[in-house]
């Protein structure tokens, strides 16, 4: 029997989710609940991807076994009301949100808490909408529940399960934890991009030469500035109390900063990059007990036609599997860096050998 899921709202996060699960699966049934009418969602219905679209949150929903609540975070919470008349039972409702406090607290407010299991898929890009949606976006990457007491435990693990199909690693936290990590790893770097891109819009001469040489480091590191205003409008205003937090930390460090440079003060300089630094590069695909390790390879390629094919092919030729496979968009290595995701520690050592002896710059993570 197919499991019928409803979304309300079905942009870059929502249809990524639908195509994830569609692809691994025909078990699943798509709703998608819509404003106005939206080519890119008729698009959807061509696709298959999207089975019914409807432009009201009404009885269409009542034969949904689980919900997603998808659009922006505070936009969210006005449908938890609707929604509480029209769902059956046995209906799981969940969100796709970065900030979680706000909404676990309103559908408690609206007798839903045990109904209601928050999620935070952490992946996404500075583009949006469902045309910008892939089915292997979640790949890889951590998809945050926070459940609560009341929650059923056979609900919670429909969830784990589902996360599952979507290629994501899910982990399990409380909503206040969710929202502190969040403020300080990801809500707080958003607001200093946005800083740091004003500094030089408002401090660029007339012939913007700033604005000319900020191409290279300068735009990879503010990559994120360019994310969509209204949805960071939210969430600054639903997580305000943790972010505000670690801002003022931030603020401090800056004064820190400052007095070391008027002070002349060489060592201690150098110990805040030197213990950064340290930090940061302890930071990727460490093995801990709530996080699945990832094996992944960086190559680099030369920019020209085929390049990852042929490395594709060659790993095919050794009956390797690859995962996921991208290219880093920053300045942590040359340009022109694959990254590669195996599945196993035996293949990314196997993936490792074939491209060396192919004469192949490998860099290993795992």
């Amino acid at each position: 029997m197919k499991k019928k899921l409803g979304f309300i709202g079905f942009g870059l996060i929502g249809g990524s989710i639908a195509r994830a699960l569609k692809k691994r699966s025909e078990d699943f049934t798509i709703i998608v609940y819509t404003r106005r009418k939206n080519p890119n969602l008729d698009m959807g219905v061509k696709e298959g991807i999207i089975d019914e679209l409807v432009y009201e949150v009404d009885e269409s929903f009542s034969v949904c076994d689980i919900i997603f609540l998808c659009a922006p975070v505070l936009k969210n919470i006005e449908f938890l009301s609707a929604l509480k008349s029209i769902m059956k039972p046995s209906c799981i409702l969940t969100d796709v949100g970065s900030v979680k406090g706000n909404i676990c607290k309103a559908a408690r407010e609206e007798g839903l808490a045990s109904r209601f299991i928050g999620g935070h898929p952490m992946a996404g890009s500075e583009k949006t909408g469902y045309e910008n949606s892939t089915d292997s976006l979640l790949e890889n990457a951590y998809y945050l529940l926070t459940p609560n007491e009341e929650n059923r435990p056979e609900d919670v693990s429909t969830m784990r399960e589902l996360v599952g199909l979507t290629g994501a690693n899910c982990v399990v936290l409380d909503a206040s934890e969710h929202d502190r990590i969040t403020a300080a790893i990801s809500h707080v770097p958003h607001i200093i991009a946005v800083s740091l891109v004003n500094m030089v819009r408002e401090n660029d001469g007339e012939e913007e030469n700033m604005k000319s040489f900020a191409a290279g480091g300068f735009k990879d590191i503010t990559r994120i500035a360019s994310s969509s205003p209204a949805m960071w409008q939210d969430i600054c205003l639903a997580n305000r109390e943790s972010i505000q937090d670690f801002l003022l930390y931030f603020e401090e460090q800056l004064r820190n900063f400052r007095q070391m440079m008027s002070e002349g003060n060489a060592g201690g300089i150098y110990e805040e990059f030197d213990r950064a630094g340290e930090y940061r590069n302890s930071i990727p695909n460490k093995k801990s007990s709530i996080i699945a390790r990832s094996y992944e390879l960086y190559i680099n390629i030369d920019d020209r036609t085929g390049a990852i094919a042929a490395i594709a092919t060659l790993l095919s030729k050794s009956q390797i599997s690859i995962k996921n496979i991208g290219i880093v968009h920053n300045r942590e290595f040359e340009d022109g860096v694959l990254r590669l995701a195996l599945y196993t520690e035996e293949d990314m050592r196997a993936a490792d050998r074939v491209l060396t002896r192919n004469r192949y710059t490998v860099i290993r993570r795992g």
